[in-house]
């Protein structure tokens, strides 16, 4: 869990570090949007921005029963970022599984992968497919879900 927030906390860090140099130069407002922009960074590179995460094994459970796709992710990863802010609101109709946080979930990615933990690495019907087109994933959602 803490990996997970690693990039998010140097963030912060570094965009704290950089406003008070600006600041202390006499650029408040400057150092104000920096401050900002550090933190919505940081805020899409956290966990957050992602629905509540479940278990690899529960995922699929859950997906053999109402066909919804599972989604294996893991925090700062710009692809998973790209397909969770293009899913909008469909996000929560789908199953995540953070790899960094579930070994069964990253043990998933591996074997449909050729061993690689390649993500964001998206199930449907019981088949992998790696990094698909978020437009492609909308459509598997189920019109009921």
């Amino acid at each position: 869990m803490v990996r997970a927030w690693i990039l998010p906390i140097l963030l912060v860090l570094s965009g704290a570090a950089v406003a008070t140099g600006q600041f202390s130069k006499g650029s408040p407002g400057t150092a104000a949007a920096l401050l900002l922009v550090f933190l919505a960074l940081a805020g899409v590179h956290s966990p957050l921005i992602f629905p509540r995460a479940i278990g690899a094994q529960e995922a699929q459970r859950l997906s053999a029963l109402d066909g919804r796709p599972v989604v294996f992710w893991r925090p700062g990863c710009k692809y998973c970022i790209r397909l969770r802010i293009r899913l909008g609101r469909s996000a929560r109709q789908v199953h995540w599984v953070d790899i960094w946080r579930d070994p069964a979930g990253a043990a998933a990615v591996r074997a449909a992968n050729d061993g690689n933990e390649t993500v964001p690495t998206v199930v449907v019907a019981g088949r992998p497919h790696t990094n698909p087109d978020p437009v492609w994933v909308r459509e598997q959602l189920s019109p009921s879900a």
